[in-house]
């Protein structure tokens, strides 16, 4: 297994892992248990996301499609705007606002 992503959070790592599990590439999210441990680990680094060996290559264009996307900033409005799609179908329920 080889790490392909170090996440910022338990969020980020799912998202990661499910990127690739959607690709078809299998894969695991280190230190997910440790979250609860935190107050005595390390701040940093103990959250990643790791693939078989043979996936690595096939992983890193997902990987770094999802990076890019958590890393844009997001633009006012943009979920309200993307909650009704212009051909008339509803985006998926990541993507449209909460009720208040």
């Amino acid at each position: 297994m080889r790490v392909v992503y170090h996440a910022e959070g338990i969020v980020d790592a799912h998202l990661v892992k499910d990127a690739l599990d959607h690709a078809g590439i299998p894969s695991f999210i280190n230190g997910e248990y440790l979250i609860g441990g935190i107050g005595q680990l390390p701040a940093r680094d103990y959250l990643t996301v790791s693939v078989p060996d043979v996936c690595v290559d096939d992983a890193a264009p997902v990987v770094r499609e999802i990076a890019a996307m958590l890393q844009a900033p997001l633009d006012e409005g943009s979920a309200a705007s993307s909650a009704q799609a212009d051909d008339g179908v509803a985006p998926p329920l990541h993507l449209r606002p909460l009720p208040i």
